[in-house]
């Protein structure tokens, strides 16, 4: 089975919906963020604060060649990742991409109280947010699916893309 790639803005449910998916369909879970922070021995939030993003962007695109080169994983990328169009053209070929959506409010709702979000440490988190969103929805779009994360709890999200996956592998994920 080729990767899935949950994608989407931070505090959409990439990583919760993600563990819980490889869970149900036995498969390896991957957090590139995690694997960044593994490899460069910091966290994201000191990666930018010392070296900065397109540093950090670099390392999300070398992992992300990496994990291209295997199969059977879920995925949970960083939120700026598939605005790069060679990002966005491996993840298209190497898996499905489905997109993980929420509203700014919402977003903001999730993400306020984490001081590991190096782009929301801003005076005005939510306006960021909009802003942010506005100049990657374009990339969002061209995910394979979108599935709103709003309203629905984790293992709902999981169910609406196991029924997403029956239809690309009917003999089973």
């Amino acid at each position: 089975m080729k990767n899935i790639y949950l994608v989407g803005f931070m505090g959409t449910g990439k990583t919760t919906v993600g563990k819980f998916l490889a869970e149900r369909i036995k498969k390896k879970f991957v957090e590139m963020d995690e694997e960044i922070e593994k490899k460069e021995g910091k966290k994201i939030v000191d990666i930018f604060k010392e070296k900065g993003e397109p540093y950090f962007r670099k390392l999300e695109k070398e992992l992300l060649k990496e994990l291209a080169k295997q199969s059977d994983l879920v995925v949970s990328c960083g939120g700026g990742l598939i605005c790069d169009e060679e990002n966005l053209e491996i993840l298209k070929k190497s898996g499905l991409v489905i997109n993980l959506l929420a509203s700014p409010e919402t977003i903001y709702e999730r993400t306020r109280h984490s001081l590991d979000r190096p782009l929301l440490n801003v005076s005005k988190p939510l306006d960021r947010i909009k802003e942010l969103l506005k100049k990657r929805r374009p990339f969002y779009r061209q995910a394979h699916y979108s599935i709103k994360t709003d309203t629905i709890t984790a293992d709902e999200v999981v169910e609406k893309i196991i029924k997403i996956l029956k239809k690309y592998y009917p003999d089973g994920c």
